[in-house]
């Protein structure tokens, strides 16, 4: 009775010579597996570009980008809805009280990269303080559309229909379409050449190894 069991892809080295592969651990002697015992069947790596590097990597940068607008967003409400302010004094003040004003604001830094910031005008025409808003507007503009936009990277990266993920329809679109469609439509875009590609190491060892059972379409059960 033969047992087939898998080699750790990232630890897994082909040799110079076809059919030869070794066992790298790092920190330990590699170790030669016997000549011909092991089948490879390729696939993309994180750990390394030989074979290709997984085609959802397109959209780190995106996903990146979606969890620094949630921090910067959760950082904003908890400043107070503003992304700091400028302190605008003019007129003749007490240098004292502008110490205190220098000292109050610096001890009074937000959440993150939220500062605040003073600025004394002694000769200005105007007596008076004033508050003025960072980027007030911005932030509140700019959340949702990086949201939906990096959104919208992530899915095309991994090819997979927002309904199959439990994304709910922008209020006023027409929806994403029958979900059982869907379904289907993604297992035979994606599921499938996954199938195809593992069903090549029956090819390989000459046997029966992996079987998938037949699937029936989900839009003509229901």
């Amino acid at each position: 009775m033969l047992r087939y069991e898998h080699a750790i892809a990232k630890y897994t080295r082909r040799g110079v010579e076809a059919g030869r592969f070794f066992y790298v651990p790092g920190d330990r002697d590699e170790v030669e597996f016997a000549p011909g015992s092991v089948q490879q069947v390729c696939q993309p790596d994180v750990n390394q570009e030989i074979y290709g590097v997984p085609e959802y990597l397109s959209a780190l940068q995106s996903a990146l980008l979606n969890e620094a607008a949630t921090l910067f967003r959760r950082r904003y409400y908890l400043n107070g809805s503003h992304a700091g302010y400028i302190l605008y004094a003019t007129g003749e003040i007490d240098e004292k009280d502008t110490t205190a004003l220098k000292a109050a604001l610096k001890a009074s830094r937000g959440p993150g990269n939220f500062r605040n910031l003073f600025v004394h005008a002694p000769n200005a025409k105007e007596g008076s303080l004033k508050i003025l808003p960072i980027a007030e507007v911005g932030a509140k503009d700019e959340f949702l559309g990086i949201k939906n936009a990096t959104r919208d990277d992530v899915l095309a990266a991994h090819r997979v229909p927002p309904q199959l993920l439990g994304i709910v329809p922008a209020q006023g679109s027409s929806g994403f379409g029958n979900p059982l469609q869907a379904v289907d439509m993604f297992f035979e875009l994606e599921i499938a050449p996954l199938q195809v590609r593992l069903l090549q190491f029956n090819e390989l060892v000459g046997r029966e190894v992996i079987r998938f059972r037949e699937r029936r379409l989900m839009a003509s059960i229901a």
